[in-house]
């Protein structure tokens, strides 16, 4: 028998939708806090340190949230603002040895997962639990 995790993960429905969205901007943007400089850091930034291969694996793991909201019927022009975010991330991300540094700063995951949360927000509310 599947469990929650099971279901949450074949699901398309919208609550288990943005609980992989919510998962994987965690993954990719707040993993842990560097210390002394008390800043979230994730996997993006961390593939950001291995030139060319690691950019796009980030770009493609943050292009993964894209296809979640297409699937979610998202307008073309948040699919649009999606994908911008993403694409600036990538080529920022590509300049060496400085490309890691915009990583701290412009966090394309975390701002499309704002542009995913708006949309559920507004056409999938939350279901209140009565367990």
């Amino acid at each position: 028998m599947p469990d929650l995790y099971d279901r949450a993960r074949l699901s398309k429905a919208p609550d288990a939708v943005r609980a992989r969205v919510e998962r994987l901007e965690y993954v990719l943007e707040r993993l842990f806090t560097v210390p002394g400089i008390n800043r979230p850091v994730g996997l993006d930034a961390i593939l950001s340190l291995v030139p060319g291969v690691g950019t796009i694996s980030g770009a493609a793991l943050g292009t993964y949230l894209v296809w979640e909201a297409r699937n979610l019927g998202l307008s073309k022009w948040q699919m649009a603002r999606m994908n911008l975010n993403t694409l600036f991330d990538m080529a920022v991300g590509a300049i060496p040895v400085i490309g890691i540094v915009p990583d701290f700063f412009f966090r394309s995951n975390s701002r499309n997962l704002r542009i995913i949360r708006k949309h559920l927000d507004k056409h999938h509310p939350a279901q209140p639990d009565f367990d």
